[in-house]
């Protein structure tokens, strides 16, 4: 069956970095987009990245643009978020998922337990 297992959360300073990892199971990876999605306390969940099957498209959120980078290891079936210029806002269960397309519809498989990171000084 497909399980999806985030790794690599924590606590970080501001301004601190962070990689998650998400190794997938039970599907074929490289036939789907790969996406992280965030959820901070009494928020909805938000989509943050995503990466195209090959792994050459991707795109961001505007809240992350310019500081996350996502990429995927289609060998090993993992993909990763490595996170720069951490700040509390960005306190949240991180969670990865699929989608046959990157960015829109909803996400195909059921979602994993996540990983938190929490930003504080």
């Amino acid at each position: 069956q497909v399980q999806l297992v985030e790794s690599g959360g924590g606590l970080v300073q501001p301004g601190g970095s962070l990689r998650l990892s998400c190794a997938a199971f039970g599907f074929t990876f490289n036939s789907y987009a790969m996406r992280w999605y965030r959820q901070a306390p009494g928020k909805a969940r938000e989509l943050v990245a995503a990466i195209s099957g090959g792994g050459v498209v991707t795109r961001y959120g505007d809240s992350v643009k310019g500081r996350f980078t996502i990429f995927r290891d289609n060998i090993k079936n993992t993909v990763y978020l490595q996170m720069k210029s951490l700040n509390p806002g960005d306190t949240a269960v991180y969670y990865c998922n699929a989608q046959p397309r990157l960015w829109d519809g909803a996400p195909s498989f059921s979602w994993g337990q996540g990983t938190q990171v929490t930003v504080s000084s």
